[in-house]
């Protein structure tokens, strides 16, 4: 990839962000599937460093939270002692913007509480208001939100009641029962809005855009870090270049992070020379009971 022409580039990385397979993104462009598997790998690793950078000190009202399934190497009830843990089924985490429809923050990995704080522990660092937060009824989520927001977030939970749900294992559920119930449970704070509808929508979108995701094919993963690779671009091409149809703009000029669409192009060249940002250093808090200077005397005290 460090010789294919730039304008090959663009053809192979939008071919695919558009749901295109490495096999099918060769026959489109004539590219070895070897040279477009480390151009995806090398611009979606550097998609990650680009989301860091950009998304940061958000002010964002209603986020929704959710978790699409997808697997690597093999389906979890295949996996062996022997495979360790980046094989078998790996959940993507996904923080929307419910009214500019931005994905805000995302993780990749197994659907445990650990996973899940640090999820919500990310989305923490680059949201600086008091967000009001929906989920579902996914039971890592009060703790984890708890820990990282404590009682400065509005969050609650939706629970829906399934009618002939065929059981617990989100791999099988290719169709889901009939919603017989719909239960919104208060979890901290005021909400004024307890809704997960646009990032389950977004979840169709994830599985038409990106190849990996689609079910029942052999478009899936090999290893962790090409699928961790392809989320990072699929994001970032979904934020700064796909223009949607209901805001009539990408996700991320409606969050004020770019002031125009980018191209593929573009998307290519702020990838690769993004480089990781610094770690924000906490903030130390005062100590209790005393309040933080600098103080300015006035009349013999303190204000």
């Amino acid at each position: 990839m460090n010789i294919l022409p730039f304008d090959k580039q663009i053809a192979a990385i939008a071919a695919l962000t558009e749901g295109c397979s490495i096999r099918a993104t060769e026959r489109l462009t004539d590219i070895h599937r070897d040279s477009i598997m480390r151009l995806g790998v090398r611009v979606g690793e550097g998609c990650k460093r680009l989301h860091d950078t950009l998304f940061r000190n958000l002010h964002v009202n209603l986020i929704e939270l959710d978790e699409v399934w997808s697997y690597v190497g093999k389906k979890q009830k295949r996996v062996t002692r022997d495979d360790g843990a980046d094989v078998g089924d790996q959940y993507l985490f996904t923080a929307m913007d419910a009214t500019g429809k931005a994905i805000l923050s995302y993780t990749v990995g197994k659907r445990t509480a650990d996973n899940t704080q640090a999820f919500v522990a990310d989305l923490r660092e680059r949201v600086i208001n008091r967000p009001n937060i929906s989920s579902d009824a996914f039971n890592a989520y009060p703790e984890a939100v708890e820990l990282a927001f404590g009682d400065d977030v509005d969050y609650g939970q939706i629970v829906k009641v399934f009618h002939g749900e065929p059981g617990p294992d989100a791999a099988r559920r290719y169709s889901p029962g009939y919603v017989v119930g719909v239960n919104r449970r208060r979890v901290t704070g005021s909400p004024k809005r307890i809704c997960t509808s646009y990032v389950e929508r977004s979840n169709l979108t994830v599985r038409m855009q990106s190849r990996r995701f689609t079910r029942l094919t052999n478009g899936f993963s090999k290893k962790l870090r090409n699928h961790e690779a392809a989320i990072s671009l699929f994001i970032s091409h979904y934020n700064l270049c796909r223009v949607h149809e209901t805001i009539r703009m990408p996700p991320a000029m409606a969050l004020g992070v770019t002031d125009h669409i980018w191209t593929i192009g573009e998307l290519i060249e702020a990838a690769l020379n993004c480089e990781a940002p610094e770690p924000v250093s906490p903030v130390p808090l005062p100590p209790q009971g005393r309040v933080a200077g600098p103080f300015r005397v006035i009349d013999g005290g303190k204000e």
